[in-house]
């Protein structure tokens, strides 16, 4: 683990910085994959920014409300840099709604513009895995397995290496198919749909999952309803482009 990278008197949180070299790299990537009637490079900028600093914003202050006593101690902690104080579910649902009013706005079709995120949505799952590697977060249950790494106490299943693996791989295989998926929306589909599969398996050897009653891992369930989404989709998508031939 290496939460913290020291540059001379500079500290830097290597799990931030992390995040911001992947979120360059899948905009690059983006920019150089545009789909056919998707956005262009200065409406996929201004999407992304805005949904980000909606999100960031968003996920901050709910974190802030739901341990309004840790902020009331130190309100300089709304500035802060730390990942760990920002609330992902409240984050993810106003970057949603952030780009949907932009999209929306700027009459942007959806396909296409899914479409035109996939590289850098692709390319930052990477990321995220290396930056819970560097950081310790989304660490895996006890075990006995000679690849176990020593955190928190004990040798745990490396997830962060398998979260980042994972996702190198869909990286890897949507690679050829980035900006000339057709129709517009299945590359978007797929991706979502292969990382929702590795979500359900590799979160079997979490151990910090939230539980339901009955034992049930909170994430498996949702990836489990996002797989099934993915599949329902590209199976209507085939069926049009099947019925669009025969037309």
């Amino acid at each position: 683990m290496l939460p913290i990278l020291q540059i001379g008197p500079l500290a830097l949180r290597t799990s931030g910085l992390l995040l911001l070299i992947g979120a360059y790299l899948g905009l690059s990537l983006a920019e150089r994959r545009l789909p056919k009637g998707g956005p262009n490079s200065d409406q996929l900028y201004n999407l992304v920014f805005l949904s980000l600093v909606s999100g960031v914003a968003a996920a901050r202050l709910s974190f802030a409300i739901q341990n309004f006593s840790i902020f009331r101690a130190a309100p300089l902690n709304l500035f802060s840099l730390d990942a760990g104080l920002l609330d992902p579910f409240a984050g993810f649902a106003a970057a949603l709604i952030a780009a949907l009013v932009y999209g929306q706005r700027k009459k942007l079709a959806l396909w296409p513009t899914l479409e035109a995120f996939t590289p850098l949505l692709a390319v930052m799952a990477v990321f995220v895995g290396l930056a819970h590697l560097a950081s310790g977060a989304a660490f895996g249950a006890p075990t006995s397995l000679p690849w176990g790494i020593e955190l928190w106490g004990a040798s745990r299943h490396p997830t962060q290496i398998y979260e980042t693996a994972a996702a190198a791989l869909i990286l890897g295989w949507l690679w050829p198919r980035l900006g000339k998926s057709a129709p517009p929306g299945r590359l978007f589909l797929l991706f979502v749909t292969a990382s929702a599969g590795a979500r359900l398996v590799l979160e079997a050897w979490r151990g910090d999952s939230s539980l339901l009653p009955g034992g049930l891992r909170l994430a498996q369930v949702i990836a489990w309803g996002v797989m099934a989404a993915g599949l329902w989709g590209l199976g209507r998508l085939k069926n049009q482009t099947a019925h669009n031939q025969q037309g």
